[in-house]
């Protein structure tokens, strides 16, 4: 049986030095961290299911700097391809409707949360650019 295939945004938000981790309240990685975001619509872009799952998972507007990494990770019921770009609120309080937790985190503390297997990867690169 094939393996099924997704493709998600995420937002790597920073403020300063430190950047916006998010612990998931559901699912089969519950109370792991990630980085907020979400599957695409069809016919949507990157660009813009970003935008409209930060506002629905975070009441926040954000700007969308480029693109930081494209990852892909197989999990073991499904595979993922994770578009994960570099952003900064723009306009909001980062309301958490979805997640458990969130954690603004500076380079040294990137390691201190259990992280997606998909976002460690993005973690490596993250440490050279905080």
């Amino acid at each position: 049986m094939e393996r099924k295939s997704i493709e998600v945004v995420a937002a790597v938000i920073r403020e300063g030095n430190r950047i916006l981790a998010t612990q998931r309240g559901y699912g089969d990685f519950k109370d792991f961290w990630e980085f907020p975001g979400g599957k695409m619509e069809p016919g949507e872009t990157r660009e813009a299911a970003l935008k409209r799952e930060i506002e629905e998972e975070l009441k926040t507007e954000i700007t969308i700097e480029r693109l930081l990494a494209t990852v892909d990770h197989d999990y073991p019921d499904f595979h993922i391809t994770l578009h994960c770009f570099l952003c900064r609120v723009q306009e909001g309080h980062l309301t958490l409707t979805e997640h458990e937790a969130a954690k603004w985190l500076d380079a040294g503390a990137l390691d201190s949360v259990n992280w997606l297997p998909a976002d460690r990867s993005v973690i490596e690169l993250l440490k050279d650019q905080i």
